[in-house]
């Protein structure tokens, strides 16, 4: 046990220790508050199947959005040092070509909707790529970049379906946006695990993490030492597009209708602070993919204790910006460094003691 923490807290505060110690004192906090907080129940959904239930299925299935969003803004935070600001209305867009294939189908089929989810995806990848352009070729600052569409991209999701707010009630789309028949897991977190997966194959099977890494410290020496930084950047922009398409389409089957206006609204935010929560340097370079995700859960576990403990939804805001506040600086560099000359002090003293009692 005492080797286990001496490698969690190996050369100072671990990358992933603020955003744990975070959920700990939270799991504390409502155990304590209420300790049925997270008991989790089953019943039965409005098609007559057994599904589990309960705020910590609330909390896992809540944040599902976020955390595929919070992956695929981590790479881009680590390549190009800044952040998308524009994911909550790119995901708009993608929304809305999602609905816009399934309902120019006479029928809602699955391969209709594997169709309507690739072109969301291409859809979502072309905007990634632009805002990847204007970062990774022109060194634009990546949140200066993304501003143009945040700016017009609910605009742009407007005119796909031509002002309206089309509804796709399917069988299949209310499936995937709460669950599958037989399956007591909501369909959205299963969704999640499968995008985590993916990332852990392809870090594994390729170098895109030790590229990223590599780019985000130094892109100057990324370069000589054969990198191409700019595709890396570029790359990073179109992965967070699919991440992007993903989130979108779960967003779309949860409300079965695209709203361009209110579909993961101010989710940009949230993805940052997901990242930063999750200990990844926002300056870029290294970076952990399982932080990010539990930074997710981190604010979503808040969100519901707030509603929990009866907060007007107006006020909930403000007291989650407090906390994360906090979060956010326990876990800055200076905190840090701080944290890390008291540790190597205390530990030097420590030695020092035997020393004198053997003179």
């Amino acid at each position: 046990m005492k080797d286990k923490f001496k490698r969690i807290f190996k050369g100072g505060l671990g990358q992933l220790t603020i955003p744990i110690i975070a959920i700990v004192l939270l799991v504390i906090f409502n155990l304590i508050r209420d300790p049925s907080f997270f008991s989790i129940g089953i019943s039965h959904n409005n098609d007559g199947n057994i599904v589990l239930a309960g705020n910590l299925i609330s909390i896992i299935n809540g944040a599902s959005e976020l955390a595929i969003l919070a992956m695929g803004m981590t790479l881009v935070t680590a390549a190009c040092g800044g952040q998308d600001i524009s994911v909550g209305a790119a995901a708009a867009i993608a929304g809305s070509a999602f609905v816009k294939i399934l309902k120019a189908s006479s029928a809602i089929t699955w391969p209709t909707v594997i169709a309507a989810f690739l072109f969301a995806c291409v859809v979502a990848m072309l905007f990634g790529t632009f805002n990847g352009t204007l970062v990774s070729v022109f060194k634009i600052q990546p949140m200066i970049a993304t501003l143009i569409l945040y700016t017009c991209g609910r605009s742009i999701a407007y005119w796909i379906n031509g002002g309206a707010t089309p509804t796709v009630s399917s069988p299949i789309i209310n499936a995937l946006g709460s669950f599958i028949p037989g399956i007591p897991v909501p369909t959205p977190v299963i969704i999640v695990i499968v995008v985590a997966l993916v990332f852990k194959l392809v870090f594994q099977l390729t170098s895109l993490e030790l590229f990223t890494q590599s780019v985000g410290i130094n892109g100057s020496a990324a370069r000589l030492n054969g990198i191409n930084s700019t595709f890396i950047k570029l790359l990073s922009f179109i992965i967070l597009g699919v991440c992007v398409a993903v989130a979108g389409c779960i967003g779309v089957s949860r409300l079965g209708l695209i709203n361009h206006e209110t579909l993961l609204l101010d989710v940009e935010m949230d993805a940052i602070l997901a990242v930063a929560i999750g200990g990844n340097n926002l300056g870029g370079g290294k970076f952990k993919i399982s932080g990010s995700i539990i930074g997710a859960y981190v604010i979503q576990m808040l969100t519901i204790t707030l509603y929990a403990m009866k907060v007007s939804s107006t006020d909930v805001k403000a007291y989650k910006a407090i906390v994360i506040i906090i979060l956010v600086v326990i876990g800055s560099p200076v905190i840090k460094s701080k944290f890390e000359k008291l540790t190597r002090k205390l530990r030097s003293n420590k030695q020092r003691v035997p020393a004198k009692g053997a003179e």
